[in-house]
């Protein structure tokens, strides 16, 4: 005969379990059932549990995109880096391609006073490139700056235009002869001041 107080420690036992796998499932039961979630983009929509919690665990960062992300980082101090990263937003290099990101980069380089930059944009206003146009005064602002450096691209650059810009007609003409030559520097003429080794941007 099992002693009574055996059976009461085993009864305990078991009702105990069965709670545990009641609660299990309840819990289990709540993971299923949507949940009503409101943002200012999408508005109001049903989600289910498994979903949010995904949604809410954010991918971790690709190695190309830690490296883009350094480089924006060195780009806040050195100009030099903020013209390689407006020539890899153009040239779409490690990062998706981006025509404004890039004069931007390189307009903050320019501001602060990176001569190359400078000869970059003037070039660029000059011709213009997809939807944004050429800006005459904007070109001669800029190949000015490099040129008072003593540039001598600049300093080419800068008596063509004022020269052409006394005639429409031959402005038009001399920027057209052009263009492709000035966005070709864009695209594989300039070289890059840093290269990527052992986990972090390094000068040449």
């Amino acid at each position: 005969m099992i002693p009574r107080s055996v059976s009461v420690l085993a009864l305990t036992a078991l009702l105990g379990a069965c709670a545990g796998i009641g609660q299990k499932d309840a819990i289990d039961s709540q993971a299923g059932k949507p949940v009503r979630v409101c943002t200012e983009e999408r508005g109001c929509n049903s989600v289910s549990r498994a979903d949010l919690r995904k949604e809410r665990m954010p991918e971790p960062p690709t190695q190309e995109e830690a490296r883009i992300a350094s480089l924006e980082a060195k780009a806040q101090e050195d100009p030099r880096a903020a013209f390689d990263l407006a020539l890899r937003f153009f040239r779409g290099d490690g990062i998706s391609r981006d025509t404004y990101k890039a004069i931007t980069w390189m307009r903050s380089a320019a501001e602060r006073g990176n001569t190359k930059a400078q000869v970059a944009l003037g070039r660029f206003y000059l011709s213009g490139v997809e939807e944004m146009g050429a800006d005459p005064a904007e070109a001669e602002s800029w190949l000015s700056a490099a040129a008072g450096k003593g540039d001598a691209e600049a300093t080419r650059l800068l008596a063509e235009a004022q020269k052409a810009k006394a005639d429409d007609i031959a402005w038009r003409r001399w920027v057209d002869s052009h263009r492709a030559l000035w966005l070709g520097y864009w695209w594989n003429a300039y070289h890059y001041y840093t290269y990527w080794s052992a986990g972090s941007w390094l000068y040449y």
